[in-house]
């Protein structure tokens, strides 16, 4: 048997666009490679603040992205997603700009999982800056304009630190902020049957916020998983005779 070459870096199929941020990112975020039951490959978009692309609608940063993305490519990943969900607003021009599938937005998984509830229901939608996410970033995604929206921001310590990227991060506090507006997402909106966490730094309190609600909870790390799937299937032994 020989081994075929042609890339830089094996075994981590999924690049990672990253902003330039440092405020903590703990198990279960994005950011933190001990969150993946699978090897990743992370570039830094210099430059790119979350204040930039959340508060700011990402002026100006195309190119710094497309640039990343087919850095990323060169170095041999099979296929692209980023680090947080108001980046749907560059779907179509990263996936266009590069030779491997790109999944920008955790937003992408809504429609998918709209058509698995039962008629009536709905996908609820929990960001963490509701005042900023436009129709834009959703039609990209692929969301109904209509699609019932809760947020973290007028909780205490979620969206304050990672939006002004704040050197500490007081868990509970960001943990309570993100079960409660989950909660009053759904009491707001009682036919939605299911959520998607758009932002990425959310998903360490997924679980925590399935329990609250009593509802299916989809994150990055669900699509990313499912993303992953397809681009290194899972090889299974042989069957014994």
């Amino acid at each position: 048997m020989k081994a075929a070459g042609g890339k830089a870096i094996y075994g981590a199929a999924v690049g990672i666009l990253m902003l330039d941020a440092r405020f903590p990112r703990i198990p279960g975020d994005m950011g933190n490679a001990l969150t993946w039951p699978f090897p990743v490959h992370y570039k830094i978009v210099r430059g790119a603040s979350p204040d930039l692309i959340v508060r700011r609608q990402a002026e100006g940063a195309l190119g710094t992205f497309v640039d990343a993305a087919r850095e990323l490519v060169a170095d041999g990943v099979d296929g692209i997603t980023t680090n947080c969900g108001f980046l749907s607003m560059f779907q179509e021009e990263l996936a266009a700009a590069v030779s491997v599938p790109v999944a920008t937005s955790s937003l992408m998984q809504v429609a998918a999982v709209e058509q698995l509830l039962p008629p009536g229901r709905r996908v609820g939608v929990l960001t963490i800056s509701a005042s900023t996410l436009t129709a834009e970033h959703l039609v990209k995604a692929g969301v109904p304009v209509d699609a019932p929206i809760g947020t973290t921001e007028y909780g205490r310590e979620f969206t304050r630190a990672i939006l002004d990227d704040e050197p500490a991060l007081d868990v509970a506090l960001a943990r309570q902020d993100n079960v409660e507006a989950a909660r009053a997402l759904v009491a707001a909106h009682p036919q939605i049957g299911a959520l998607v966490l758009e932002c990425t730094n959310m998903t360490p309190y997924a679980a925590d916020i399935a329990a609250a609600v009593k509802l299916p909870v989809f994150s990055i790390e669900s699509f990313i998983r499912w993303f992953q799937s397809g681009l290194a299937p899972r090889r299974f032994p042989a069957p014994e005779c």
